[in-house]
């Protein structure tokens, strides 16, 4: 793997179509979007038996150090934390259904962040996310746009559970009525091109929630929270004990950490024009040894599964191009630590507007898709409709993956479609089979 020289000076930023200014306000932004994982992840994990304040500790900790090996390894404008999904998986499936303690899924979080770092050292992530196909590269992003104003609309309560139809809308919330605000606000700023749109919309949303009784202050600062009941609190003789469902509960893990970080990638490389012109990313392979060490890192300070976030997106539309958007992330991140009443206190309602937007400004790539090859285009469709309608990045590619070689093989053209493609649809099958038994 080879060292990238992240550079701050105004030649080289000049050169990735960036600047200083721009950088440092693309990862304002990024953190801004994404410091909810501190609020949440904590509530979430301590379901299981885990120490909240611990967790809120391991959070911010394993997302700097993460986010940093990103910046300084990687060069690139994307930022890591504890992954939504996986940490409800520790808590509620792991825990309070299989019955087993928040140790073991650690020790299982650990093992598979260790086998991440083999699988990086040798290239094999880096294959996956090179196999896939041009259409389904762009499909994914579309996906993740999609995804990322679906969560935002959740976010701001603007769309709720709804026993009848899966899903509603209210308007009528104080949440709601903010994030309408703010998103108009957002809009306007980003309609007349105005230089951090976003983040000066987040700010002023949060401002309008304080007489809507959204955003509410609870201090300033604060000493961070011992992060020792839950530091290296393996157990490998409950795992012994319980070896297959270990595996089953490991490779769970791995598999959606795995397709979740290759989806982000794809998505957010191709929203910042980074994609190579043969399909791969640049600096990948480190990309990808940043979240190995964020999810391996993550286990020994005590939180779930560290994975590159989507809301990188946002930090990206507001131009950041190079890794010193990651360390400016990266930093905030560790200032949370002493700051966490004042970042706690930026509602969803003042980050969800953020998500929407940029749900929007990912949508560009349908337009490349061939849609008129029913072998191309059925794949892709499926793709950006799972990764909605089942709430997950690695879902929507497996249904585009496996829909792509099956129609593609039935239609006659199975010599088009590459050996590691026919790999990674195998692996998915192997997860499904698993997943049935």
């Amino acid at each position: 793997m080879k060292l990238i020289k992240v550079s701050f000076k105004e030649a080289a930023l000049k050169k990735a179509g960036t600047d200083l200014k721009t950088e440092i306000m693309a990862g304002v932004t990024t953190f801004l979007a994404m410091a909810y994982i501190l609020a949440v992840n904590p509530g979430i994990l301590s379901a299981s038996g885990m120490d909240a304040g611990a967790v809120f500790t391991a959070t911010a900790l394993s997302s700097a150090i993460a986010t940093l090996v990103m910046g300084l390894v990687a060069n690139l404008p994307f930022a890591l934390a504890p992954g939504m999904g996986l940490n409800a998986f520790l808590a509620y499936t792991v825990c309070l259904t299989m019955g087993y303690s928040w140790q073991f899924a650690l020790t299982a979080i650990f093992c598979e962040g260790i086998i991440f770092l083999l699988l990086t050292a040798f290239n094999v992530r880096e294959a996956i996310v090179n196999s896939i196909p041009a259409n389904l590269k762009r499909a994914i992003g579309v996906g993740i746009g999609l995804f990322i104003a679906f969560i935002g609309l959740q976010n701001a309560g603007i769309i709720v559970d709804n026993s009848a139809t899966l899903v509603g809308l209210n308007i009528t919330s104080n949440t709601a009525i903010v994030a309408l605000i703010g998103l108009i606000i957002t809009a306007i700023l980003t309609a007349y091109n105005v230089k951090g749109g976003i983040l000066i919309g987040i700010l002023v949303t949060t401002i309008i929630g304080i007489p809507f009784g959204v955003t509410q202050f609870s201090g300033f600062a604060s000493m961070p929270p011992s992060i020792a009941p839950t530091f290296c609190k393996f157990n490998f003789s409950e795992v012994f004990a319980h070896f297959p469902d270990f595996l089953i509960v490991m490779f769970t893990f791995l598999f959606v950490d795995m397709f979740d970080t290759v989806g982000t990638l794809i998505g957010c490389a191709g929203k910042a024009d980074m994609i190579n012109a043969d399909g791969s990313i640049p600096n990948c392979k480190e990309a990808l040894f940043a979240d190995a060490v964020g999810t391996t890192v993550g286990a020994m300070l005590g939180t779930s599964t560290v994975t590159t976030f989507v809301e990188s997106s946002t930090g990206v539309v507001e131009g950041g191009r190079t890794g010193v958007t990651a360390i400016v992330t990266a930093g905030l991140f560790l200032l949370s630590l002493f700051l966490s009443p004042l970042f706690l206190s930026i509602p969803s309602a003042a980050t969800a507007p953020a998500l929407i937007l940029v749900g929007f400004f990912m949508m560009s790539p349908v337009k490349d898709i061939d849609f008129k090859d029913p072998t191309e285009g059925v794949p892709a469709f499926l793709c950006i409709l799972m990764m909605v309608c089942a709430y997950s990045i690695s879902d929507g590619i497996m249904f585009g993956i496996l829909s792509y070689v099956i129609i593609k093989a039935c239609a006659g053209k199975a010599k088009k479609i590459s050996i590691p493609t026919y790999i990674v649809a195998l692996l998915f099958v192997v997860k499904i089979i698993i997943n049935i038994l």
